[in-house]
């Protein structure tokens, strides 16, 4: 196991309410292709943190990697709304990319 898939678990399970320290967790399960934990991770961090808008892009991609298309449109389109409503406008864009790219 690495050491930052340690410090990331060992820190979410102590109870950390901290949202990138979630995302650092669903983006390294991701990055080794953990791909069932980084969703629950994204799930979770989406339940607690509605509002943070990085996971929406990042989900939505790993979904439609996984050939979950329907999932991935779900998750970018609340990413929209989630930017929209911080006024996050280059987070938009790319979030706006992602959906058209993905028909």
């Amino acid at each position: 196991m690495s050491k930052r898939l340690a410090f990331l678990e060992k820190a979410t399970a102590g109870g950390s309410k901290d949202p990138f320290v979630w995302y650092g967790l669903a983006l390294e399960y991701r990055s080794l292709s953990r791909f069932d934990e980084a969703l629950q991770t994204f799930a979770t961090l989406r339940k607690t943190t509605p509002d943070y808008v990085p996971m929406y892009l990042m989900c939505g991609q790993m979904l439609e990697q996984m050939g979950r298309a329907g999932d991935a449109r779900e998750w970018l389109e609340a990413g929209i709304d989630a930017a929209r409503a911080k006024r996050d406008t280059h987070a938009l864009g790319e979030l706006e990319a992602a959906l058209a790219a993905l028909g």
